[in-house]
């Protein structure tokens, strides 16, 4: 599927802020991220699914988050179901259903249903302690298993056996929201250890290494008591993938950052519902290979073409919601 960014970038959505409901002091409790956790669209924010007051459990928080990158990725989907404990903790799982796209030169490296994902955060410091200008602190983390796209993959084609990863993230988020005239925001920004390449879609990184994530939104009234809040963000991703390099010109993978415009909708009071939609650039040609001719002298045995992922506008849509 195509979407038209120029548009969208008018509207600006972001992967790790576009979670901001900031026109209520409950805003980001059910706003779940496309891997489970309380946030963005992609990216985590220091806040976690909301508890009533004087009670420890939380009712449970669900989402639902649809990628389309159909053309060499292939579409994802996941199912996502959260607990929050006393407003100071949460966790999650996430399922991550996968598609094979639609490229027959590389779709074979995301040839596989999907994978799993857990997920926990606490709040370290909560927004505004001690003073009016004091960020919420998050520390979380993220575990996938049974990840084999690409560096599964190319294992397999490599050694002869199909090897399935599991990889994490270890993340510090500070969000500060401000609701105050004359410009209401909210800015998210964080740091994460990681050895997933794109949260596991691009594979297993060759090191365990630190990345930073961020972005900003703003709330606009909607009709019928709903916020509207365009956003945008970014989340740097490690710069090499396991055993993609064995198949690139020159051993090394271009991999760019992720970027992401979204708009989120949602209530304004007291919010259980959350919608997204926006588009992301992930990732566009990323280095060469050389493929067989199969053709007898004097033709070329290998002719050199561009790995291109073909995700650079890619449309992404979310509901979340909690009970």
């Amino acid at each position: 599927m195509t979407v038209n960014l120029s548009a969208l970038n008018r509207i600006a959505l972001c992967s790790g802020l576009a979670a901001a409901l900031l026109c209520a002091r409950q805003l980001p409790a059910q706003n779940l991220t496309l891997e489970g956790q309380t946030g963005g669209f992609i990216t985590p924010t220091a806040y976690v699914v909301y508890t009533e007051p004087g009670k420890f459990f939380s009712h449970p928080a669900v989402g639902y988050h649809f990628v389309s990158a159909s053309k060499v990725i292939g579409d994802v989907h996941t199912f996502s179901i959260a607990e929050g404990f006393a407003n100071r903790a949460e966790v999650g799982y996430t399922r991550s259903v996968h598609t094979k796209g639609d490229d027959p030169m590389f779709s074979d490296l995301w040839h596989y249903a999907g994978m799993n994902i857990f997920n926990g955060k606490v709040v370290a410091l909560k927004e505004n302690t001690g003073a009016g200008w004091v960020p919420g602190v998050g520390v979380g983390f993220v575990v996938r298993t049974q990840d084999r796209f690409v560096s599964g993959a190319l294992n397999e084609v490599l050694t002869g056996q199909l090897k399935s990863y599991t990889n994490g993230d270890v993340y510090v988020a500070l969000t500060k929201q401000r609701l105050k005239p004359p410009v209401p925001f909210l800015l998210n920004f964080g740091w994460k250890a990681t050895n997933a390449s794109i949260y596991g879609l691009g594979g297993q990184a060759t090191r365990f290494g630190g990345r930073l994530f961020g972005g900003v939104g703003f709330p606009l009234p909607g009709p019928f008591g709903t916020a509207i809040v365009p956003a945008a963000g970014f989340t740097q991703e490690p710069p090499q993938v396991e055993n993609l390099g064995a198949i690139l010109v020159g051993g090394k993978a271009h991999i760019p950052t992720t970027l992401d415009y979204a708009v989120r909708v949602t209530q304004k009071d007291n919010p259980h519902f959350a919608f997204d939609i926006g588009v992301g650039q992930v990732a566009g040609e990323i280095g060469q290979t050389a493929v067989p001719t199969g053709m007898p002298p004097p033709a070329p045995p290998y002719v050199i073409v561009p790995v291109n992922l073909q995700a650079r506008h890619v449309l992404g849509v979310g509901l979340s919601l909690r009970y």
